[in-house]
């Protein structure tokens, strides 16, 4: 059992080693589209790269859901076949948004033996999920 700030200590010497192997400007909350953002995620359990939609206006949020869901069978095909699609997606903190994303199981971020293959896992699945974006921000942002 790790303490909150040994637990906070790996966490930061993670995200610190992470940033170093794969130095790199993500693209996170530079969506130019408000309320969407890309994100990574690691805990005791699993790891995963999300895309969010967090827009407190309902209509919004359903509008560009819609879009993105209008795209998953060329997201599912052509970049990230794992990908998962989650309209209604509960946060620890019980906020609801909507999510797309990847998830890698059995790692925990207080076992470095999991750290690389998490790292790997992280970078590769961001940049698919970039590109795709890239190549369909134009639908999305109208």
């Amino acid at each position: 059992m790790f303490s909150q700030s040994e637990s906070k200590k790996l966490r930061e010497e993670f995200w610190i080693s992470f940033g170093k192997s794969f130095p790199r400007k993500w693209t996170l909350y530079d969506t130019k589209i408000k309320n969407l953002a890309f994100k990574f995620y690691f805990d005791k359990k699993i790891t995963l790269v999300a895309l969010d939609i967090e827009h407190t206006d309902v209509a919004k949020q359903l509008e560009l859901w819609e879009k993105l869901s209008g795209l998953q069978s060329i997201l599912i095909t052509d970049f990230l076949p794992d990908a998962i699609f989650d309209e209604s997606y509960i946060l620890e903190n019980q906020k609801e948004i909507s999510r797309i994303y990847v998830k890698k199981e059995n790692v925990s971020i207080h076992n470095k033996n999991t750290w690389q293959e998490t790292m790997v896992f992280l970078n590769e699945k961001m940049i698919q999920f970039e590109e795709f974006f890239e190549d369909y921000k134009d639908i999305i942002l109208t």
